[in-house]
């Protein structure tokens, strides 16, 4: 049984401290559908306390006047902790959310240690100054740090998307209001106290979990510099509409419905082993899972089996449970979302290859099984919306201008694949697809690169220098001749 965890207060500009409100949020299982903890709701109040003390530690504080190699010192050992404190974290997390514990580990836990060590190699070779010859005489740029971020992240990899806004914005000088999600907080508490204990100064770092009228007093408040957020495509739009309102700077990671192609000279076992825990990857609730599955015709009942096959053996359960590789969704809420869309599905005229419903055996619980539809044409409702479930579409073409015009017929534009025994080709066909990233036989993220999407996907990047310098300001100085 898991131990219940409660929290009774919030931590604010580096102190835990008594919230000024007075509501709390339960965190709930998804496995047993008992609760597992509490922390205080935050308040508008809090917020404005938040922000207030992250003007002060920006405008009066050390943090932005320290060398970067002090500033690396503090990351590096927040980054550490994680690493100490990895199985912590990702215990944590598989109990809000349902993330298998082997995945928790290896992407929410040790990924956001990646996420810290990318970007700590980034920031440390960033040019933040240069001169340059401008037309009408030397010019200096500089780039100096944003001001006060509010980061706002989802409940799917809450650990993992904290650290892709906390460490470029520590980095580079800034201070951070983290609002994690309503149904998974907890780890976020955990993160804190390893902030504390690196030794951020005052103000630098508040936790505020919230709903989302919080949340969005949070993304419209006058103290706030930019808004760093992830979550759906409709909170997205809301988040830009709120902060257009200040003309705050934003960054928006967003939903996806990324195409996994497979090109007819494809190895069909290695395929499919590489296609299946990219399009289940966390019981389906990942942005950039590849839920589309395009076959050529010529192939395409040999792929349906392969497929079936392997989504009707991936082991389903409690997500503590080390052998498990698909844990039930976050809430109940996903769960009906899944289940309505599979039965939108089958009215629309798919075939159910594997799936279909709830496991066998778990009447508690808000599991779905993996679902695989067959003969899916794009027009579906099912292969166009993102479900954000472990419901994945598998839909026949003919030639290889099918396969792109397909895997670009889509609002999204955030992830993708092509499986093919010619590498270069594949990487042709890449560069037709309108994605922010995408794969050649093989399915990663690599955070010393750019990552975001095209279309309703997002608006800005996340990692590499170019998702550093999304937390910059650029300012130019123009200097006298000879200088």
């Amino acid at each position: 049984m898991t131990e219940l965890v409660e929290h009774g207060q919030l931590f604010i500009g580096g102190e835990w401290t008594d919230p000024l409100g007075t509501g709390t949020i339960r965190i709930v299982s998804p496995h047993t559908e008992q609760v597992i903890g509490s922390v205080p709701h935050a308040s508008e109040a809090d917020v404005d306390r938040a922000v207030a003390l992250a003007r002060k530690a920006f405008d009066e504080g050390p943090w932005p006047r320290l060398s970067l190699e002090e500033r690396i010192a503090v990351v590096s050992r927040i980054k550490d902790a994680i690493a100490v404190r990895h199985e912590e974290i990702a215990r944590s997390i598989s109990s809000q959310n349902g993330s298998p514990y082997s995945w928790s580990v290896l992407a929410q836990a040790l990924g956001a240690m990646m996420v810290y060590d990318s970007a700590i190699k980034v920031a440390a070779a960033y040019p933040y100054e240069e001169r340059r010859q401008g037309a009408l005489g030397p010019i200096l740029v500089r780039r100096e740090p944003v001001g006060v971020v509010a980061a706002v992240i989802p409940w799917n990899v809450p650990q993992f998307v904290a650290a892709a806004k906390l460490a470029p914005a520590l980095l580079t000088g800034s201070s951070v209001i983290l609002k994690p999600s309503p149904e998974a907080p907890l780890d976020s508490f955990i993160l804190a106290d390893i902030a504390r204990e690196a030794g951020l100064p005052e103000g630098v770092l508040s936790v505020l979990p919230a709903d989302r009228e919080v949340s969005e007093y949070l993304v419209g408040h006058p103290g706030v510099d930019k808004v760093a957020f992830t979550g759906s495509v409709a909170a997205g739009k809301r988040v830009m509409e709120v902060a257009a309102r200040n003309l705050t700077r934003v960054t928006l990671e967003l939903g996806g419905k990324s195409a996994a192609v497979i090109l007819p000279d494809a190895d069909l076992a290695a395929t499919v082993a590489g296609i299946v825990p990219a399009a289940w990857m966390n019981n389906g609730q990942a942005c950039v899972a590849q839920t589309r599955i395009l076959a050529p015709r010529s192939r395409y009942e040999d792929v349906a089996e392969a497929l079936a096959a392997a989504a009707g053996a991936l082991v389903v359960g409690d997500p503590l449970d080390p052998a498990t590789q698909l844990g039930p969704l976050v809430a109940q809420r996903q769960q009906q979302r899944s289940l309505d869309y599979i039965r939108i599905g089958q009215e629309e005229g798919a075939k159910i290859l594997a799936g279909g419903g709830r496991p066998a055996g778990l009447e508690r619980g808000w599991y779905v099984e993996p679902t695989l539809f067959g003969d899916v044409d794009n027009s579906m409702r099912i292969a166009r919306e993102e479900i954000f479930g472990p419901v994945v579409c598998l839909i026949p073409y003919g030639d290889e201008a099918e396969a792109v015009r397909v895997a670009n017929d889509s609002e999204f534009g955030l992830s993708g694949s092509v499986w093919t025994a010619d590498v270069e080709h594949g990487i042709d066909f890449a560069r037709s697809v309108r994605t922010g990233t995408f794969n050649v036989n093989t399915f990663s993220l690599d955070m010393l690169g750019p990552f975001g999407g095209y279309k309703n996907s997002g608006v800005g990047r996340e990692f590499g220098p170019e998702g550093l310098s999304e937390y910059l300001e650029h300012k130019m100085i123009h200097l006298p001749a000879g200088a």
